[in-house]
C-alpha cells in the first residue's frame, strides 16, 4: 500500500476526554493539508492519542504504540500524545524504541508544531513537547471545536484538569488543575451542534460540577445549563456525566428538574460506601450527604437514572468497610454501577498506603460486588416492562435495532433492543417488553405520539 506525504493515522485510546482531544488535533492537521487514513501503512505521520490512567490502559498504550514502531517504514514518524506520554515523558522512549516524539495532553493544540520539528530534526533522537503549563481556552486551542460525535451524540468537553486531591488519581498530576472553558465558547459549540442536527449533547470534563469556579461563576455548571438550553434549542437531550460528590447543587437539581430536555440522568462517581475508606482516598466522606442528596434527586425527578462507579480492594480495605459498600449499594439501588479494582499507581498517595489488598481478593470482592448490582439492575429494567420510552437508535441487523434511552449513556451503561429496521439517528417512541440484566427489549409504539421540543421530550402514553 502506498505511502502518502500528507496523511495521518491517529489512534485514540481511552476516555470521550481524550477522544476529544484526537478530534482536535485531527482538525488542526486537516486545516493544514493534512487527510485522515483508516490505514497506517498510507500515513507518513502515525499518532497514538495514549491513557495513563490505571495499569491495563497504560500497557494498550504501550502496546499499540510497539506495534506501529515495529512496523514503521522509511519516510514515516511516530508519535505518542495523550495522558501516557505527558506522564511519562521521555522515559516512554524507552519503552518503545522508534518513537519520534512525544507530546503531553496537556499540549495536544501544538501537534502540527512537533511534527515539523520531527521532520527537520539532524538526528534519530525523539523530539520532546511537554511544556508545564496547561492550555486549554481560546486562541490557545487555536479556535478547533471542542467535540466529539458519535453518530447522533456529540461529547462536549467544558473544562480540563482537576483539582481534587483523590489519593489514587494521577490525573492531577497528568492533566494539571482544572481549567474552564469560556462559556461563550461552549454555547457557540452547541450552537454548532444544534444546526447539524444531533440529537444529544454530553457534557464532559474530569469534573463537571466543578466548571466555572476558576472564571467567577457561581454554581457554573447550573449557569451553564441554562445557557446551553437557550444556545441550542433543537437538541431535545443534554446529558452530565462526572459529577463530584458534594457539589450536586440544590440549584443544579432544581435546573435539571425543570427541563425535560436536561436528562433525568446523572454519573456522580462516588468510589466507595464506607466512610473510613473514602478518608484513605482523600474522597468525600460524608456518607449521609449522599443519601440526601440521592433522595432529593428522586423526589425532584422520581424517573432519575443514577450512575456511580466504585473501587475495590483500596489499601487498607477490611471486610467490614466492603461488605459496608454492598450494602451502600443495596440501600441506594444505583441504576448503573461500575466496578473496578483499585490499580496500584506510582507516583500517586494511595502507593504509599499499607494494607495492599492481594489481586485475588480484589477480584472476588469486584464479582461480590457486581452480583449484588445485576439483581438491583435487574429489578429496575423490570420495573421499565409495559413502559414507553425515547430511544435514539443508533444501528440495526438480522430484523432488531439497537439504541439508547434517556438511561443509558454511550458504551457504558446498557441498551435497548427494538424489533424492526428503524432510521438511524432518530428518537423512536418504544413499548418495552422485556428486561435483562442491564438491556432492554421492545417495540415501536406507533399510537403513541412523542413529543420532542424546546418544552418538553416526553412520550404521551395513550
Amino acid at each position: 500500500m502506498k505511502q502518502r506525504e500528507h496523511a495521518y493515522y491517529l489512534l485514540s485510546l481511552g476516555c470521550a476526554k481524550n477522544t476529544v482531544d484526537s478530534e482536535g488535533m485531527a482538525q488542526l492537521l486537516n486545516r493544514s493539508g493534512y487527510a485522515g487514513t483508516a490505514t497506517p501503512d498510507e500515513a507518513s505521520v502515525l499518532i497514538v492519542n495514549t491513557c495513563g490512567f490505571i495499569d491495563a490502559a497504560k500497557r494498550e498504550s504501550i502496546d499499540a504504540l510497539r506495534e506501529l514502531a515495529e512496523g514503521k517504514r522509511k519516510g514515516q514518524m511516530l508519535i505518542a500524545a495523550g495522558c501516557l506520554a505527558q506522564r511519562y515523558g521521555s522515559a516512554l522512549a524507552q519503552e518503545v524504541p522508534g518513537l519520534d516524539g512525544v507530546i503531553g495532553t496537556r499540549r495536544w493544540m501544538d501537534i502540527l508544531d512537533l511534527v515539523k520539528k520531527v521532520r527537520g530534526r539532524a538526528n534519530p533522537e525523539p523530539i520532546y513537547h511537554l511544556p508545564d503549563e496547561a492550555l486549554t481556552v481560546g486562541s490557545d486551542e487555536h479556535n478547533v471545536l471542542r467535540i466529539a460525535r458519535e453518530g447522533a451524540s456529540a461529547y462536549l468537553k467544558i473544562a480540563d484538569g482537576c483539582r481534587r486531591p483523590c489519593a489514587f488519581c494521577a490525573i492531577p498530576t497528568i492533566k494539571g488543575t482544572h481549567v474552564s472553558r469560556p462559556i461563550d465558547a461552549i454555547l457557540n459549540e452547541a450552537a454548532y451542534l444544534n444546526d447539524q442536527g444531533l440529537q444529544e449533547i454530553i457534557l464532559i470534563s474530569q469534573d463537571t460540577t466543578d466548571y466555572g469556579h476558576d472564571i467567577g461563576l457561581n454554581d457554573g455548571l447550573s449557569t451553564l445549563l441554562e445557557g446551553l438550553l437557550e444556545a441550542a434549542p433543537d437538541i431535545p437531550w443534554f446529558r452530565v456525566m462526572y459529577a463530584y460528590p458534594g457539589y450536586v447543587t440544590d440549584r443544579m437539581i432544581e435546573v435539571m428538574a425543570s427541563s425535560p430536555r436536561i436528562l433525568p440522568y446523572l454519573d456522580m462517581p462516588l468510589q466507595h460506601g464506607h466512610p473510613e475508606t473514602l478518608k484513605r482516598m482523600r474522597r468525600p466522606a460524608n456518607i449521609d450527604w449522599v443519601y440526601k442528596t440521592v433522595g432529593k434527586l428522586r423526589a425532584a425527578m422520581p424517573e432519575i437514572a443514577i450512575r456511580t462507579t466504585f473501587i475495590v480492594g483500596y489499601p487498607g480495605e477490611t471486610d467490614e468497610e466492603f461488605e459496608g459498600l454492598i450494602q451502600f449499594a443495596k440501600d441506594l439501588r444505583f441504576d448503573r454501577v461500575g466496578a473496578f479494582t483499585y490499580s496500584y499507581e506510582i507516583g500517586t498517595p494511595s502507593a504509599l498506603l499499607p494494607g495492599q489488598v492481594p489481586d485475588e481478593v480484589k477480584a472476588e470482592r469486584r464479582d461480590r460486588l457486581m452480583e449484588a448490582q445485576q439483581t438491583i439492575s435487574h429489578q429496575i429494567n423490570q420495573s421499565h416492562v409495559g413502559k414507553l420510552l425515547p430511544v435514539l437508535v443508533e444501528g440495526y441487523g438480522d430484523g432488531l435495532s439497537i439504541g439508547r434511552s434517556y438511561r443509558d449513556a454511550p458504551e457504558i451503561d446498557g441498551m435497548v433492543i427494538v424489533e424492526g429496521q428503524l432510521p438511524i439517528g432518530q428518537i423512536v417512541p418504544a413499548r418495552i417488553t422485556g428486561a435483562m440484566n442491564y438491556d432492554l427489549t421492545g417495540v415501536v409504539d406507533t399510537v403513541a405520539p412523542m413529543v420532542i421540543s424546546a418544552d418538553a421530550i416526553q412520550i404521551k402514553d395513550a
